[in-house]
């Protein structure tokens, strides 16, 4: 027996009651792989970070919490990630399940939403800043006062961060890329410090990351909260649309 996790619906945002496949969207590339975006990532261009286990695969504990199975639907690729976590009782995310088997516990089920570039205008912003190993410290008290998801000391290793600081030299707000799959790289880490907000800061970062990404031939997207709704209607503002209803599951592994 397994626990069903609700995803696949796609509604489109700000047209209530309208509601399409993910199929429907209209968006370059084959975009199968975005349903299993971190599988994707670990087996292509990020494979060189990959700690594998037959069909499980994990981003080292300092660079990413994600794990990816290659198969959601198949047992030993769940055995696999089980070993590969390190065995019974230990608590994991896992990206891209429909459905949790028997004996995996669920301890967090938090609703989310996958959203692709549909016309984003990308470009430089001039007074980005790239941001490195060096300014980590910084970055990781930026991402502790806005909370804009998992950010560990590693991390800035996944792609480009760029940032925007203050004329005191302060970190005041980022963006930077995160899962980097054939063809397509996510925009993640979009914070900017409160005192500074309502200045265009983040809407600058993601098109200027954007920018990056686009000159490499890849295309645009992004993952946050469903609960997020200010957050939705910026990125769909910049030329994002909603592709899928998502879940950022933690789970438990079976016990012995």
């Amino acid at each position: 027996m397994s626990t069903s996790v609700e995803q696949g619906r796609t509604e489109v945002l700000g047209e209530p009651g309208r509601t399409e496949t993910p199929g429907d969207v209209h968006v370059p590339g084959d975009v199968h792989v975005l349903d299993n975006a971190a599988w994707a990532a670990l087996t292509g261009p990020h494979a060189h970070f990959a700690e594998r286990l037959g069909r499980a695969a994990r981003y080292p504990a300092g660079v990413s919490p994600f794990t990816a199975l290659e198969d959601p639907a198949d047992p030993r690729a769940w055995a696999d990630l089980a070993r590969l976590v390190g065995g019974p009782g230990v608590v994991t995310p896992v990206s891209g399940v429909l459905e949790v088997p028997e004996g995996w516990g669920v301890e967090q089920s938090i609703a989310g939403v996958q959203l692709v570039d549909a016309g984003l205008r990308a470009e430089h912003a001039p007074e980005a800043v790239r941001i490195g190993a060096a300014d980590v410290p910084e970055v990781l008290e930026l991402i502790a006062l806005t909370q804009p998801g998992p950010f560990l000391p590693r991390t800035v290793e996944l792609g480009t961060y760029l940032g925007v600081r203050d004329e005191d030299g302060k970190l005041i707000a980022l963006a930077g890329e995160r899962l980097r799959l054939p063809g397509w790289t996510e925009i993640s880490a979009v914070c900017t410090h409160p005192e500074y907000r309502g200045r265009g800061l983040a809407t600058r970062l993601v098109r200027a990351v954007a920018a990056g990404i686009r000159e490499r031939g890849d295309v645009p997207f992004l993952h946050t909260g469903a609960h997020n709704v200010k957050a939705i209607r910026l990125y769909e503002s910049l030329g994002f649309r909603l592709r899928r209803n998502v879940r950022f599951l933690l789970l438990r592994t079976p016990d012995a």
